[in-house]
């Protein structure tokens, strides 16, 4: 699949109009500091009425938030759409974040729900133009580039059209490198089952990509 876009245009983001929604559903805010504090705490005062807690998730987690989704898109413009309808509802949806897991994994597991709403079973991951064009890296010649793009090409149309659990699997594993454990928990199944669906899906790849 190919590269999600460079750290600064992730962080290029815009989540305004987040802040606006949150800040307009707010009741108020309490005083006193927040950025030391951890995800549990900010979860509780932003359910008090301290807005800024809500923004200081978004930036601890929208870097991961983003990337997850651009796994599944392969479009910068779609993904930033995504991750900001995952904000949205982790946000309109908080009080229902008991803390059994860490946030970043309900925020994934809210990311996974949205992602494979906006792509269907056995849709190829889209990508633009712009994405697709190659660029040679350092010491290799045109000819080298292009053959690199038409593979990561076929890898990202294989990995499009696995079933939608094995995608999941597939994409949280290796390319956001969670645990068997950790995706277990966003996905809400079994060690064994996950571990089943990453070989499953491994499987499936490599005979896709062998025809």
């Amino acid at each position: 699949m190919a590269d999600a876009p460079a750290t600064a245009v992730v962080d290029a983001i815009p989540f305004r109009w987040i802040r606006s929604v949150v800040r307009s559903e707010s009741n108020g805010a309490l005083a006193g500091p927040l950025d030391e504090c951890d995800d549990q705490t900010l979860v509780r005062a932003c359910l008090e009425g301290r807005t800024e807690a809500f923004d200081l998730i978004v930036e601890r987690h929208r870097r991961a938030v983003y990337q997850l989704c651009y796994r599944f898109v392969g479009r910068h413009e779609d993904a930033t759409d995504l991750s900001q309808d995952v904000f949205l509802r982790a946000y309109r949806g908080l009080r229902r974040f008991r803390g059994d897991s860490s946030l970043a994994t309900w925020l994934y597991r809210i990311g996974v729900n949205v992602c494979l709403n906006k792509v269907s079973a056995r849709t190829p991951l889209l990508t633009s133009l712009d994405e697709t064009a190659p660029i040679a890296a350092s010491g290799e010649d045109a000819s080298a580039a292009v053959l690199r793009e038409e593979r990561a090409r076929r890898v990202r149309e294989a990995v499009g059209r696995l079933p939608r659990k094995q995608r999941a699997t597939l994409i949280l594993r290796v390319y956001q490198d969670l645990s068997h454990k950790e995706i277990a928990g966003v996905l809400g199944t079994t060690e064994g089952a996950v571990k089943a669906n990453f070989f499953h899906a491994l499987g499936n790849l490599k005979r896709a990509l062998t025809k």
